[in-house]
């Protein structure tokens, strides 16, 4: 019977927090505005105060809010882009959605890379040698070099979501091969490259 009261209480304070959240959205509230108080928002969405301090709690842990002594609740300043990021790290909390978005984004990536071996011009192999990268903004460059602006899009924010529940960081060597792999046009090297070391050393630690 505890456990049931427990997961009723949880589903409550989780549909409270998405409530509260549509009703900043559909207010238009901005950096700087005052939310109504616990009373009112527990009176206007039919809950318990405890349910709303709960929901406010997670709020202000994302950083969307801010709670003055003496004067109320307040919105934080934060763009669309920091939004997706904040509550990406409240959403993939379960072991499933984490799998979820990292097999979505491999498949993502093994994809650009066949279209970038296709697509990929001198200028932008260039450019990929040339610079410093980390995973993200080597991945950021090969997304680019497919031309393909609504597959930049959503890797955009799977990569945003990824980056608050994973750290991946590859070796030099890994960077090197892509290299000769996309200079070489060679889809089929390049997937090779990546399962040898993106997909097996996050299999190792999932």
């Amino acid at each position: 019977m505890q456990v049931s009261m427990n997961m009723t209480t949880s589903k409550v304070y989780i549909e409270t927090f998405w409530q509260i959240h549509r009703m900043i959205e559909e207010a238009g509230l901005q950096p700087g505005d005052r939310l109504p108080s616990e009373r009112e928002l527990a009176d206007r969405l039919g809950v318990g105060r405890s349910s709303v301090r709960e929901a406010l709690r997670a709020l202000e842990l994302l950083g969307l809010i801010e709670t003055r002594r003496g004067e109320g609740t307040f919105m934080k300043p934060f763009g669309d882009h920091q939004l997706i990021q904040l509550l990406g790290s409240f959403i993939l909390q379960g072991n499933q959605e984490k799998r979820d978005l990292i097999e979505t984004k491999v498949l993502i990536e093994r994809i650009c890379l066949q279209l970038t071996c296709e697509r990929l011009t001198d200028e932008k192999l260039e450019r990929i040698k040339r610079e410093e990268h980390t995973y993200h903004s080597f991945f950021r460059r090969i997304v680019e070099a497919t031309d393909n602006y609504l597959l930049l899009r959503i890797w955009l924010v799977l990569a945003d979501f990824f980056k608050h529940v994973y750290t991946l960081t590859l070796p030099s060597e890994f960077y090197e091969q892509m290299w000769v792999a996309l200079r070489k046009r060679s889809c089929e090297e390049a997937i090779a490259v990546y399962e040898q070391y993106v997909m097996r050393k996050m299999s190792k630690e999932n």
